[in-house]
């Protein structure tokens, strides 16, 4: 039987079909799903926090490889399917929640090693791709490693193939985004309109902006990509409210060319910039 249909059967057996007002689409594809659990190198010493597990099929290849698998699941329906389906899996347990509402610590409490190293290892629906990402970068607690499936454009985006946003500086500010493996829209059901991909990223022991300037710096981020098809000077002129020239001043001050946009800088162009603003007290 094929995954596709194993997953119709498992649905109609407890009178479920996927919730597109949750993103919801099911990833019956054994080659991207195997991708995915070699991406996330684990063993029996592994913790993996899984976000939105839906009907197992990722769980299931999860609990044979790592030690423990804490599941948190919004829809309740798939709440009740998993603990049904893994009735016997003594290394699993299912969280029904918000994953943007539960804090780390919260949800490792729930586990076995409250204290240890973890990794987060999902196929998210797209629409909080963004969130879940900063949750769990910004989270009192950092995973090791995240491994994600999200739309490919996304995914792109992030490594920076496709032109960077604020969410790739974020990113790269606390850990090494990599893209492992597209996937079509036809590994998943329903099918989605867009394709997918595997997205890694290794997770630094300590962040390249020490927290004390993390704020300052993201401002400043966020001021450049504010007019994204405009030059870095026109972003932080508008974000700042100075002049333009002044703008470009500060620029060159930070070894930039002033006619940059913001998608063309690296992290240590951003550092110097903030480091120049921050003296002249922006």
């Amino acid at each position: 039987m094929s995954k596709l249909d194993e997953l119709k059967s498992l649905l109609q057996s407890k009178n479920l079909w996927a919730r597109k007002g949750l993103g919801q689409n099911f990833l019956v594809d054994e080659k991207a799903l195997d991708k995915i659990v070699e991406a996330a190198e684990l063993s029996k010493s592994d913790q993996v926090i899984e976000v939105g597990p839906g009907t197992g099929f990722l769980t299931e290849r999860l609990i044979e490889k790592a030690g423990q698998v804490l599941a948190v699941e919004l829809d309740f329906n798939m709440v009740y399917l998993l603990k049904d389906r893994f009735e016997s899996a003594k290394n699993l347990k299912v969280i029904e929640g918000d994953i943007l509402k539960l804090a780390v610590p919260e949800i490792l409490k729930r586990g076995q090693n409250e204290k240890g190293a973890y990794k987060v290892v999902a196929n998210i629906p797209y629409y909080i791709t963004s969130p879940v990402i900063k949750h769990f970068l910004q989270a009192e607690r950092r995973p090791s490693l995240i491994i994600l499936l999200v739309q490919k454009e996304v995914a792109e985006k992030i490594c920076g193939r496709t032109g960077k946003t604020v969410l790739t500086v974020e990113t790269e500010v606390y850990g090494k985004p990599e893209l492992i493996l597209k996937v079509h829209s036809s590994a998943f059901y329903p099918a989605p309109k867009v394709d997918s991909a595997v997205l890694k990223i290794q997770i630094y022991d300590e962040p390249l902006i020490p927290f004390e300037q993390m704020d300052a710096f993201m401002r400043i981020v966020k001021f450049g990509y504010s007019q994204k098809r405009k030059k870095l000077s026109n972003s932080l002129s508008a974000g700042l409210r100075i002049e333009n020239s002044k703008a470009r001043e500060f620029i060159v001050e930070a070894v930039i060319s002033p006619e940059v946009r913001a998608e063309e800088l690296e992290i240590e162009d951003w550092k110097r910039l903030v480091d120049v603003l921050t003296n002249h007290k922006y």
